[in-house]
């Protein structure tokens, strides 16, 4: 029989583990993104977008992921608020589309998150048919007759809004999962299902590009590590 020593073990359980899995960070720079370079950068080994009184985005802009498209998919990532003003509002796109590629504008389905206490964890479409699930709702979106109003009935529920809301940690990291598989979405915190939804519209996207949002308004610091993208 032939022995094969424990680290040799370890490094081929590892290997299987993150068979199919994308690290789509490098923890050093910008590569295989696009977006404004005056308001995206990597400090401390994460991507960092932020504004200043000086330096304010025109419009909500994203840092748009250049590498290929998404369909069904699993993604993870961490992300941190840093105080400023007490406000931040970000979000991860996907299946969107670049609505405008010189200025780094996207619209489609977002992961919704915050500073605040109302919106993390909901599921929005920016410059579409806005917010598609509260936080804590199961919901089946179909079609109401009126093309941009869908009917939303809300089905059920994930939990608790104020307790998911509990365990988001203020100028922290925090743990993002965004699962998409056909037309149901869901939606993780720190391991807290916020959202289920089934979208059974032709207006919901099937494919698409993945960004991540810097919101206009006050001054905001956002952060993001650790993108790690699992494709069916």
């Amino acid at each position: 029989m032939k022995w094969i020593s424990l680290t040799a073990c370890a490094a081929i359980f590892s290997s299987a583990a993150y068979a199919g899995e994308t690290a789509l960070f490098n923890g050093k720079d910008l590569s295989g993104w696009e977006g404004d370079k005056a308001l995206w950068s990597v400090v401390d080994g994460a991507i960092t977008g932020r504004t200043t009184e000086q330096n304010r985005a025109e419009s909500n802009t994203f840092l748009i992921w250049k590498e290929g498209e998404v369909s069904d998919f699993e993604l993870t990532f961490d992300y941190k608020f840093t105080a400023t003003a007490n406000y931040g509002n970000s979000g991860v796109q996907f299946r969107s589309k670049v609505v405008d590629a010189g200025k780094f504008i996207v619209g489609g389905y977002q992961a919704d998150f915050e500073f605040g206490d109302t919106y993390s964890g909901i599921l929005y479409e920016e410059r579409g048919r806005g917010i598609l699930a509260q936080r804590g709702q199961k919901v089946k979106i179909t079609p109401s007759g009126n093309p941009g109003q869908p009917s939303i009935t809300v089905t059920g529920q994930t939990g608790d809004s104020a307790q998911i809301q509990a365990s988001i940690k203020k100028d922290d990291w925090n743990q993002y999962r965004i699962v998409v598989k056909g037309n149901h979405i869901q939606h993780f915190i720190n391991g807290h299902q916020t959202v289920d939804v089934i979208d059974e519209t032709p207006e919901g996207a099937k494919k698409g590009v993945l960004a991540l949002q810097l919101h206009a308004g006050p001054p905001m610091q956002v952060q993001f590590k650790n993108l790690v993208l699992k494709q069916d």
